[in-house]
């Protein structure tokens, strides 16, 4: 039996992701999309570009994953400063990670008329480079940016760079469809020219998606000999995305053509978390996932009445073209209550609740979570709202305390400065054990009060979320108007460092908001308990 080569899957989400329109990771979201990334088994993870911004600074000095490969993103020495005189080069070699990636272009025409620089000086800033890397311990990338273009420019120069990276002992060299715009027949050619003067177990590929074709584009660069693949989660990035990783695990796994071999570092396990971590990102970029999305799509594996509907309660594979349980997603058929149980068994048993799949209430809290969804709530984005609601459909959540009213008000006011102000204030009434407590808060708004009056008295059970701290809140409108359904999704976390979701949904925004705070204090008392 021939042994299978290895394939090194490369996530580059927090750093050329971060470069998304309309996406700005704060220090909070970068340390739970690397632990959300880090689920479904990625070997490399790079986090950004230390020194170039607080947040990333920030983000390298805390070091926080725990299996992948910890990657800081960087350029490479400046002509004409030792690598000792460089204060970008000194942040990334002093910067707490794995490893580093260094960009340097490898087209011609961009170094000579973009950069200004002679081509043999930008060969020596990536020997340098590399070199000092390695000198301090850590593993050295090469990125050729632009590297298609520029072998289509100059390829004796272009291989040159590639040549420069792996004499200096560059782990991995990365050749990178800049702009998007080379096909998969240009790629597979070129990177078989380039495995003559660089093994493929050496060389990775990072495409972008400007023509539809990076994840084609990485595929064949895989079949031309390259062993490492960068891409996305959900395929964010500047322009058009990259190569989008949620659609380039499973077919690497799961198509003959690969998986005969080839291997990942990624568990069978490990592949059925992929649907919900890529939904659980959307949650997190407050954007709604794509429901056409290969593999992990809402409607990836949908189909509505008539004869298909029929073929597929026959025989599944007649429209599907794998089994939607190995990546977490589900058989939907509109016009009947089919499947959905196994996957449902699944997320309880990721809480722990251990139920028998014949059990009648199964079909009960399944029956309860397709209404609710169809209401407008998400699960996949907020799994702490599933296991309570799982809890409660099945008998198994204790009644903490119950909530009599709430009330918040909004004032408008001058403060002794005689400036003017934005107040509210909220009431919440409570019942614990039957003994009723008020609570009253000041906020900077009525989600903030009715946050701070919530926690303010809990009777017996204030000792337990002393250490709960709400760390994000979004909003989303799912249909139009001012009396739209609203969605809140919130973020919240403990002492321990555990982080969760939970969510609301109401024509009122307050409500939604003061659903999700409620769900969040009751799974921290659940974990407590």
């Amino acid at each position: 039996m021939t042994k299978k080569e290895r394939l090194y899957l490369f996530d580059t989400t927090l750093r050329d992701g971060a470069q998304t329109m309309g996406v700005e990771f704060s220090l909070d979201d970068k340390i739970a999309v690397a632990k959300l990334i880090e689920q479904i088994g990625v070997d490399y993870i790079e986090g950004g570009y230390p020194g170039a911004n607080p947040v990333d600074s920030e983000f390298f000095e805390q070091n926080r994953t725990q299996s992948a490969t910890f990657t800081a993103f960087g350029m490479t020495k400046r002509v004409g400063r030792s690598v000792e005189n460089d204060p970008g080069l000194q942040m990334l070699l002093n910067a707490k990670s794995d490893a580093i990636c260094f960009v340097n272009k490898a087209w011609d025409h961009q170094i000579i008329n973009a950069l200004g620089i002679d081509l043999d000086d930008n060969l020596e800033t990536i020997t340098h480079s590399v070199k000092a890397t390695l000198a301090v311990g850590k593993e050295a990338l090469l990125d050729c940016e632009h590297f298609f273009d520029g072998y289509k420019s100059n390829p004796e120069y272009a291989l040159s760079c590639v040549k420069a990276g792996l004499d200096a002992g560059a782990r991995w060299i990365v050749l990178c469809d800049t702009n998007g715009g080379t096909l998969p027949r240009e790629v597979s050619r070129i990177v078989k020219a380039v495995t003559k003067v660089c093994p493929g177990e050496k060389l990775g590929i990072h495409a972008h998606d400007d023509t539809s074709h990076a994840v084609a584009n990485s595929l064949a660069a895989v079949n031309a000999g390259v062993r490492q693949i960068q891409g996305t989660l959900n395929g964010i990035g500047e322009r058009c995305g990259n190569a989008n990783l949620a659609t380039l695990i499973p077919t690497l796994m799961l198509k003959d053509e690969y998986s005969d071999r080839f291997e990942t570092n990624i568990s069978s396990e490990q592949l059925a978390q992929l649907t919900r971590v890529s939904r659980t990102f959307d949650d997190m970029l407050n954007r709604a996932p794509n429901r056409q999305a290969p593999y992990v799509g809402a409607s990836a594996f949908t189909t509505k009445a008539g004869i298909h509907a029929s073929a597929v309660a026959k025989d599944p594979t007649s429209y599907e073209h794998i089994d939607p349980k190995e990546v977490g997603n589900q058989r939907s058929i509109m016009v009947s209550q089919q499947a959905g149980k196994s996957n449902l068994l699944i997320a309880l048993k990721r809480h722990d609740i251990r139920i028998d799949k014949s059990d009648p209430r199964l079909d009960g809290l399944l029956r309860e979570v397709k209404e609710r969804e169809a209401r407008g709530y998400s699960y996949d984005g907020a799994d702490a709202s599933f296991a309570l609601l799982a809890r409660r459909s099945l008998g198994l959540l204790p009644t903490f305390f119950d909530v009599e009213s709430y009330r918040t008000t909004i004032e408008r006011r001058h403060n002794a400065k005689g400036e003017q102000i934005t107040m509210s204030e909220a009431v919440v009434k409570i019942r614990v054990d039957g003994k009723l407590l008020m609570s009253v808060a000041e906020g900077n708004g009525p989600v903030n009060a009715l946050d701070m009056a919530l926690r303010k008295d809990l009777g017996k059970y204030s000792s337990r979320i002393t250490d709960l701290e709400l760390v994000d809140f979004k909003v989303r409108i799912l249909d139009g108007g001012t009396s739209a359904i609203t969605r809140v999704l919130v973020e919240s976390r403990d002492g321990q460092g555990n982080r969760w979701h939970t969510i609301g949904i109401s024509p009122n925004i307050i409500d939604a908001s003061f659903e999700a705070l409620h769900e969040s204090i009751n799974y921290k008392l659940v974990m407590t308990s």
